[in-house]
């Protein structure tokens, strides 16, 4: 402090300040931290006011990543370091969150999209009371073949209004030049998507189909008429499929003439895969692609049973997403890293949208 004073510099040691710290060892308490009379030092341990270190806040993301409520991850710290956090504290810690989903939600994307898989599902959302709510999903597969989430929506009731204002985001984001759209037969859906991509083509989910009619055919007739549905989707073109469905439908119209004729208006969407090179089928025929990945988001929001507000389940679904994108994003789709459909693809966007510039 003598070349302080030497200097013009009036400041100097003033004693210390007490401090506890929960880091992963358990509580140290009582940290003696040095302190002078202006206030200007500050230790490069810890930020000013922290009282966790950094592991234990990540841990307590983790769990809560897993699915575990607030209450339960509250006990289990309880439990580890002898120190009480009520769930309102674990709360604040997740809304640490709530910063990189605002940036997520927003980040720019890809340009151009070989697919785009549209799906919903509903969660329970306390509001004045408990209700189920809508999360409209939008996944992608970009030119190079590589999945990931584009977004999320969380609250409403599904309808094609909504849809709109998510393909609206997708559009604002970025996004310009689609092939396909993926998804099942929401009335007004396609039409939406058509609205935004009016050059992109639309594949009806088959399963989706198939399970709506399945109910629908008596018990006796359940396994050959779905048996023949498969000729149709399972055929090695589109004209031999067209041909399937006109002996299904010579076969069958008489006895469900409703659920022939709902197919029928619907077989071009349903069959759009066949203009698709045969290696992508699997991928593109159906939009089990994005329901096997919703199992994975009702797996995680399950334990919570009904979730007190939208932030915390958007604190989840990103969390989430962000995993799948980390996982995805590294591994080429069945079905699109074979160079000859890779071929395809480019001439398929040249084709359709002559103006974008290599």
């Amino acid at each position: 402090m003598a070349e302080a004073a030497a200097a013009g510099i009036r400041n100097s040691r003033n004693g210390y300040y007490y401090r506890d710290l929960h880091t992963r060892y358990g509580l140290i308490e009582d940290l003696e931290m040095p302190r002078d009379r202006n206030g200007d030092f500050q230790t490069q341990l810890f930020e000013p006011y922290q009282r966790r270190d950094g592991w234990l806040e990540e841990a307590v993301i983790q769990m809560y990543k897993g699915g575990m409520p607030t209450r339960d991850i509250a006990r289990f710290i309880e439990g580890m370091f002898g120190q009480a956090y009520s769930p309102t504290t674990i709360s604040n810690i997740t809304s640490t969150v709530l910063e990189d989903v605002e940036r997520w939600q927003t980040r720019p994307l890809g340009k151009r999209y070989s697919v785009i898989y549209l799906d919903g599902m509903y969660v329970k959302l306390k509001r004045s009371t408990v209700s189920g709510e809508v999360v409209c999903f939008a996944m992608g597969i970009d030119e190079d073949g590589y999945r990931s989430i584009l977004g999320f929506y969380v609250g409403g009731k599904e309808s094609a209004n909504v849809w709109r204002d998510v393909l609206k985001d997708l559009q604002q984001r970025g996004v310009e030049e689609v092939l396909l759209g993926v998804f099942d037969g929401l009335p007004g859906l396609d039409t939406a998507f058509r609205e935004a991509f009016p050059k992109a083509d639309v594949q009806h989910c088959v399963v989706h189909k198939v399970r709506s009619t399945f109910p629908k055919i008596r018990m006796q007739d359940k396994t050959d008429f779905v048996a023949d549905l498969k000729t149709v989707y399972n055929a090695l073109d589109r004209d031999l499929a067209l041909a399937a469905f006109d002996r299904l439908k010579d076969k069958w119209q008489k006895r469900y003439p409703k659920e022939i004729q709902s197919w029928e208006n619907q077989l071009d969407t349903l069959l759009t895969f066949y203009s698709y090179p045969a290696e992508m089928k699997l991928a593109i025929y159906t939009s089990n692609p994005i329901e096997r990945m919703n199992k994975e988001f009702r797996k995680r929001l399950k334990p919570m049973n009904s979730l007190t507000n939208m932030e915390a389940v958007e604190k989840i679904l990103y969390l989430t997403a962000s995993e799948y994108n980390e996982y995805y994003g590294k591994k080429v789709i069945r079905g699109f890293g074979d160079p000859s459909v890779k071929r395809r693809l480019k001439q398929m966007f040249e084709k359709r949208y002559p103006h974008h510039q290599e």
